[in-house]
């Protein structure tokens, strides 16, 4: 490969847009595929989440800490993140395809065997490919700017995985769109991978063992304030990913060929408005950066509560666009600089082990996101598609508008807890 690409912002993107695809494709359309169109109930959609997340407390710190002390020629993360592609796709593919005439219980194992085994593989790709932002790129403005192109070929995979998705269910069904997906996510992570060297002085085995590994990482007080403020923050995203074509059924009323053109009046918006909040987070610094775009966030999805038709919802699609685009930029850079002290502290580059930890606190988000519609669900009477309830209207306005509010307003409040890194390395 072309050495002008080795280490590249760019290349190192194209990670992030083979990851998103299939990942917002799950997070937007699981809930409605089960729920929605297959009739599995909320209660148990949750409880497989939930369970779930017992296995990601697990799997979440090991592979981290492996990752960490995995010492090869080719490096510490390219040899899972190999290993990781074949398995991720075929689980990928078996989530969504089912097989026909499955009873609710059986749907219910299929998909938590599914998820287990998607997430699982998950794990090993999301953990080793973050840990990867901090070794590539130092200092903040340069960081800055990574994850100002990472969050572009995020968006841009995002908007695939949600607005396309309808259009390609509704033509192929939800099997064949897994594979399409699958193949896409194949190709452009083995031209990531491909084209990231990890240094040398990257891969000496650190000298931590597993037990104190952990109690430095979890003593770290910046770090759980930041991680547990991010995951209140990231539940909304995933929040309004999954209720939105609900919102759009029930709320707007508008038929399911047009869920794609509310979808993308979020995510195309956010495209261009990450650069807007690059030249924010530049200006303010990475910490006020990071409270102005909670805060923005928080008010951008009030209007959603006075959606009506399509075009309402797609102007507000837009107003909660420019409120996601902002706190998409900002958690790497923080994240990174709270490696790096932990560095200083501990003579010891850990970026696996802190990977794998905010991972699982961010992926918690999945779980308070399905109490979240399972909670308003039952005090609403929602509970599938068979059993709407007496005022479905209600119940996806409250999940889109006040629940998300409530969420981010929380993690503002905890973003003040967090003090300000020294001057010199901000």
């Amino acid at each position: 490969m072309n050495r002008k690409w080795l280490n590249s912002p760019f290349t190192y993107a194209l990670g992030m847009f083979a990851l998103m695809i299939p990942s917002q494709a799950f997070n937007s359309f699981y809930s409605y595929f089960y729920v929605e169109k297959l009739g599995l109930g909320v209660g148990l959609a949750t409880l497989a989440r939930t369970i779930y997340l017992i296995w990601d407390a697990v799997n979440q710190p090991i592979a981290g800490y492996l990752s960490d002390r995995t010492r090869t020629r080719f490096g510490r993360r390219k040899p899972w993140i190999y290993s990781a592609i074949p398995f991720f796709m075929a689980s990928f593919v078996m989530v969504f395809a089912v097989p026909q005439g499955l009873g609710n219980m059986n749907l219910f194992l299929w998909f938590l065997v599914s998820l287990i085994l998607y997430e699982g593989v998950a794990t090993i790709l999301w953990v080793n490919y973050g840990a990867l932002f901090p070794e590539l790129f130092r200092g903040s403005r340069l960081r800055a700017k990574a994850s100002a192109i990472q969050q572009g070929f995020q968006i841009v995979a995002i908007l695939i995985g949600s607005a396309l998705t309808p259009l390609v269910f509704e033509a192929f069904g939800f099997g064949y769109m897994a594979l399409i997906y699958a193949v896409v996510f194949g190709i452009f992570m083995l031209l990531c991978v491909m084209s990231v060297q990890e240094g040398k002085t990257e891969v000496s085995e650190p000298r931590l063992g597993l037990i104190e590994s952990f109690r430095e990482t979890l003593k770290n007080k910046e770090f759980w304030i930041f991680n547990i403020a991010n995951s209140f923050a990231q539940t909304v995203n995933g929040l309004l990913s999954s209720m939105i074509p609900f919102y759009a059924k029930y709320t707007l009323r508008i038929p399911e060929s047009q869920v794609s053109l509310l979808l993308a009046s979020i995510f195309v918006s956010v495209i261009p408005l990450v650069v807007v909040w690059y030249w924010i987070v530049n200006k303010l610094g990475s910490h006020n950066g990071w409270r102005v775009s909670l805060a923005v966030y928080a008010l951008s999805v009030i209007p959603l509560w006075f959606g009506q038709g399509l075009a309402s919802g797609i102007v507000f699609g837009i107003i909660v666009g420019f409120g996601l685009a902002g706190y998409l930029v900002t958690p790497p850079v923080l994240n990174s600089r709270i490696i790096d002290l932990d560095t200083a502290r501990t003579g010891q580059r850990r970026e696996g082990v802190y990977t794998a930890v905010s991972g699982f606190i961010t992926r918690s988000s999945g779980l308070i996101s399905a109490l979240a519609f399972w909670t308003i669900g039952m005090l609403f009477g929602y509970v599938s598609g068979d059993e709407p309830g007496p005022n479905p209207d209600l119940t996806f306005r409250v999940l889109v508008c006040v629940v998300p509010f409530c969420l981010l307003s929380v993690s503002l409040i905890l973003s003040f807890f967090l003090k300000p890194f020294p001057k010199s390395q901000d």
